[in-house]
């Protein structure tokens, strides 16, 4: 259905600018990003020299994407300590630059306990930074090798779900290497999928108001040379009613203890699509995302965006000299209020199966998800 509006990638190669990356220039050290909001029409870096900068870009969704977040926040962390910035002002403002997303919190925490306990066993602030430099750089690692290894156990639930291949999977927002130190976390799973010549086609929502799926995962799907076909989020259901879904992959930026799933909003519904057509629905994340101070899905406090993503369409391109916040075609009257929460969230009872790089829990429940917590700190501990 719809394969002649397909695309399959003639340019078949992974994003080759680093979503990410620390450098040490002469003039000191800097957090270097590859601005996802002016994607795919050019691949544009930001240069943070400071936490604010990166705060802006996290706000700004320059850098975006639950586990590159928390890399991106121990990272500056680690900036403030390198370039002499008051580090606990850092933290608490790159913590709080996005609520939804846990990641962000984890990163920020990780660097910012390394720095402190590094500053009090040796009172050199040099050595601190130094520490916390490490922890951010331990966490980039660990998220690529996470990021491997949920590839690895989502293709195999997918196979054990669909045996036979010819997968045709639904993906929502972004989830591949610009989210992720490795190739990603539902995304992931569908390029492993067409490695091994299983995936028959990527059906790409959009993900509006930012179409995060339209600007980015269809960039990275045509470079990695996947056959997949983009499609409005409200044409899902008539996808899903011809028959044509196999599978939802989609990502977290919260896992509630109880199972419940906050991801980018859109979500919910395909949840329920899938619930109604008999369709696997599966959240691909990595442990961090799983917050179990987060009782349930109530208790997520959801994002609300500016109203002008909604009420303009602004296309990804070099801002104009003179043009101001929103600066995109209007849509709608001046003066519409908008409703635009960035996250929405999904009850376990529609969650198929988590995947983490610890492996899958399905059914999905709280006991279930707190025993794969504690086999995860075990497993870090030794």
């Amino acid at each position: 259905m719809a394969d002649q509006y397909a695309h399959s990638g003639a340019t078949k190669r992974p994003t080759e600018i680093p979503a990410l990356r620390w450098e040490e220039p002469p003039e000191g050290p800097v957090l270097v990003l590859l601005d996802q909001t002016r994607l795919p029409a050019e691949e544009v870096e930001l240069v943070c020299t400071d936490a604010s900068a990166l705060v802006e870009a996290i706000r700004s969704l320059a850098v975006r994407g639950a586990p590159l977040l928390g890399i991106a926040g121990a990272y500056g962390v680690a900036l403030a300590a390198v370039r002499g910035f008051e580090v606990d002002d850092a933290a608490a403002a790159l913590e709080s630059a996005r609520p939804t997303a846990v990641n962000l919190a984890v990163g920020v925490r990780r660097a910012h306990a390394a720095h402190r306990a590094a500053l009090a066993r040796t009172g050199d602030p040099r050595q601190a930074a130094g520490a916390a430099l490490a922890a951010a750089r331990q966490l980039h690692r660990e998220d690529a090798e996470a990021s491997a290894r949920m590839a690895e156990h989502g293709l195999a639930l997918l196979d054990e779900l669909l045996p036979g291949g010819g997968h045709r999977i639904l993906t929502h927002c972004n989830t591949g290497s610009l989210v992720s130190g490795g190739e990603g976390t539902a995304f992931a799973v569908a390029l492993a999928a067409h490695r091994v010549g299983r995936l028959r086609r990527l059906w790409v929502d959009e993900t509006r108001p930012l179409l995060q799926g339209a600007r980015l995962t269809a960039y990275e799907a045509a470079r990695s040379g996947m056959a997949y076909t983009l499609l409005t989020d409200n044409a899902a259901g008539s996808l899903f009613a011809a028959g044509e879904v196999d599978a939802v992959l989609v990502g977290a930026d919260r896992i509630a203890a109880d199972g419940s799933v906050a991801n980018k909003v859109g979500s919910y519904p395909l949840a329920v699509l899938a619930r109604y057509h008999h369709v696997p629905f599966i959240v691909v994340a990595p442990v961090t995302t799983v917050d179990p101070d987060t009782p349930d899905g109530a208790a997520i406090e959801v994002e609300q965006r500016p109203g002008h993503e909604v009420t303009e369409i602004t296309a990804p391109q070099a801002p104009t000299a003179g043009t101001e916040a929103g600066g995109g075609i209007p849509v709608a009257p001046l003066g519409t209020q908008a409703y635009n929460p960035a996250f929405d969230v999904t009850p376990p009872e529609l969650v198929t199966a988590i995947v983490t790089e610890e492996g899958a829990v399905s059914p999905v429940t709280a006991e279930a998800l707190a025993e794969l917590c504690a086999r995860s700190r075990q497993v870090t501990i030794s």
